[in-house]
């Protein structure tokens, strides 16, 4: 009997009870602006730890740049011929054959060229003169002019001459003296006398003059 009998605060609780099962709609309107709250603050929440955790990282190397020698590397590995099986001692021969017959014919259009090229010339193109002066030309001897020391020697003389040039940079007035050994074969000038000589063949170790005129006898 006691079980049965219901307050009225009982019933109205049990009726307040029933209505929350029931309309499952209040109870998702009252948590709805918690719900909402969370949904924006996780995103933020994401974020921060992922730049919590980019920092924590090291930052990786950047990549090395290809140097020069990289890059000769590849060119040469580029023109390196591709990588053939065994080559037999025939096979060696032939291409070793086909190079020099392909040399051979580079050659000889090249000296066609080059002949083809020298009948085109003109054949009265003037000779040019060697840049020397004339007494050391070919076939032709030097000669000097000047005076004798010294005649005490059997068909030999010692000649004396003077020489006298200007400095090419400072333009200085200089006087050298060279001594020559002459042949004279009769004995013909004697000491002090003005005297030409011509080159020769070498007649001894320190003879390589000829005497050739007196010029003035002295006095």
């Amino acid at each position: 009997m006691a079980e049965d009998e219901k307050t009225p605060e009982t019933e109205v609780a049990g009726a307040a009870g029933d209505d929350a099962t029931e309309s499952p709609e209040a109870g998702v309107t009252a948590a709805t602006p918690e719900a909402a709250e969370t949904a924006e603050a996780a995103p933020e929440a994401e974020a921060a730890e992922k730049a919590q955790d980019d920092a924590a990282e090291p930052a990786a190397p950047p990549a090395p740049a290809e140097t020069r020698r990289d890059r000769l590397e590849a060119r040469r590995a580029s023109r390196r011929p591709a990588q053939r099986g065994e080559v037999t001692p025939e096979q060696r021969d032939a291409e070793r054959q086909a190079r020099r017959a392909e040399t051979a014919k580079q050659r000889r259009a090249y000296r066609a060229k080059l002949k083809q090229r020298r009948a085109a010339e003109p054949k009265d193109t003037p000779v040019r003169e060697p840049d020397h002066a004339a007494e050391h030309g070919p076939g032709r001897a030097r000669e000097r002019q000047g005076v004798v020391t010294s005649a005490k020697g059997d068909k030999t003389i010692t000649v004396k001459i003077d020489v006298v040039q200007r400095h090419r940079r400072y333009h200085k007035i200089l006087r050298s003296t060279q001594k020559l050994y002459a042949h004279d074969e009769a004995n013909t000038a004697g000491e002090g006398d003005t005297v030409r000589v011509v080159e020769c063949r070498p007649m001894s170790r320190s003879k390589r003059w000829r005497l050739t005129e007196v010029l003035e006898h002295a006095k």
